[in-house]
């Protein structure tokens, strides 16, 4: 009974130490697993896309096929430009967008983050104020939603992503859905995405 009772005494001391070392490393010392960095969306001269700067959406194979995305008047008119289209050709020069990004998230703007877009135009005091993309409501006759341009209470949330391709961005909606167009009207499709670039406009 003694000899049981000595080895159980010193089968304690020995794992005391380990137990002591086990609570002390996962309480003071947890293991932290690297965060992933964000992606910078970067522009046709490979440099970061800045917030504060302009830029033009042009087409990145620059073929015969797409050309610069540009704000006109839509088919059901308005007294400013709302529509979100794209050249059907390479020429013409887009309108630029500026890209409103969280405050709290940097001064950059980068893949996969929540963003507003607003199309830059000259003509602020009359129509600056309705030129913040959104998607519009369903077109049961085109069966599609068109993006259009409205207030600051009514914008849309998109998201920048790598094109599949590796050709330059895709753009999609905060909940996912793909952007891209019908005919020359920029719209949410199934497939056929807008890739595009970013070329910074000269100041």
């Amino acid at each position: 009974m003694m000899t049981t009772t000595k080895c159980l005494f010193w089968l304690c001391l020995c794992l005391a130490p380990f137990v002591v070392f086990s609570s002390t490393f996962t309480s003071q010392n947890p293991i932290d697993l690297p965060s992933a960095k964000p992606v910078p969306v970067l522009d046709t001269t490979g440099k970061e896309v800045d917030p504060r700067s302009s830029y033009r959406m042009v087409y990145t194979n620059r073929g015969p096929y797409g050309g610069d995305i540009y704000l006109d008047y839509s088919p059901a008119g308005s007294i400013c430009p709302d529509g979100v289209f794209r050249y059907g050709q390479v020429g013409p020069k887009g309108t630029p967008v500026r890209l409103i990004t969280p405050s709290h998230f940097g001064p950059g703007v980068y893949e996969d983050q929540d963003i507003n877009i607003q199309f830059v135009i000259s003509n602020v005091e009359k129509c600056g104020n309705y030129t913040i993309w959104k998607v519009g409501p369903y077109n049961r006759e085109e069966r599609v939603s068109f993006l259009e341009t409205g207030q600051q209470d009514s914008k849309s949330c998109f998201k920048i992503v790598k094109s599949p391709r590796l050709l330059g961005y895709e753009l999609i909606t905060c909940d996912g859905a793909l952007v891209g167009t019908m005919g020359q009207r920029v719209a949410l499709v199934a497939d056929f995405s807008l890739d595009f670039d970013f070329e910074k406009v000269q100041d």
